[in-house]
């Protein structure tokens, strides 16, 4: 433990820059994940079209889709009999980022879903009968699911640094490279070095931390 804090206290190099990769990672997907989930997601709790509950349904699925078969799916997209193997990727922070990406995007976009649903039938009818385009309609909606759509973003950013399987296969945690806090925590606990492994463990626990009070702040701020 005095180890530990030791690496903390005096910023260590390896284990503060372990942390800004993992931030920058899964921030990064996160991001992106975003960009394209929400739209989609508003559009499909939007409309009605033949097929939409089957649409969800898989979307749903796929909120639980194991991270290591994400990783897998990855790694074969990536390596050298992979379609994508002329981009060089396999084993580099972009390689980690689209994993996460991928695991990121059904959730946003489920959450999504559900957020625009619920939003009142008489928002809806308003905007409507107020001559709003479907532009328009769309983005009364999303302004009225904000906290929702933002617990998603957190949710999926969670999710997404706390995350092993996935990243470990298509980044191979390589030091000072695609090394990340799971990965760091995993590889140091196997070699013993307890200290390292325990002060990347306490900085994890407080970003999760951190994550669900910012969560809890905003369901509580939506309820009132």
């Amino acid at each position: 433990m005095q180890k530990a804090f030791e690496l903390l206290v005096t910023l260590n190099p390896e284990v503060y820059g372990i942390m800004l990769l993992s931030l920058r990672v899964s921030a990064t997907a996160v991001f992106f994940s975003a960009l394209i989930a929400i739209p989609l997601g508003a559009l499909i709790g939007l409309k009605e079209f033949r097929g939409r509950h089957l649409v969800v349904n898989i979307i749903n699925t796929l909120m639980g889709l194991p991270p290591v078969v994400v990783g897998l799916f990855v790694y074969l997209l990536l390596s050298s009999s992979g379609s994508l193997a002329p981009l060089n990727l396999l084993y580099t922070p972009t390689a980690m980022i689209i994993a996460q990406l991928i695991m990121a995007v059904p959730i946003v976009m489920g959450i999504t879903i559900s957020s625009v649903r619920s939003v009142g039938a008489n928002i809806v009818d308003t905007a409507v009968s107020l001559g709003a385009t479907g532009w328009q309609l769309a983005w009364t909606v999303l302004s009225e699911a904000r906290i929702s759509l933002l617990t998603a973003i957190i949710t999926s950013f969670g999710a997404a640094i706390s995350e092993v399987g996935a990243i470990m296969l298509v980044g191979g945690n390589i030091r000072f490279y695609t090394r990340t806090l799971t990965g760091a925590v995993f590889l140091y606990t196997r070699m013993g070095e307890f200290g390292m492994a325990l002060a990347l463990g306490i900085i994890l626990l407080a970003l999760a931390f951190l994550i669900n009070s910012v969560l809890t702040f905003l369901q509580l701020r939506e309820i009132r």
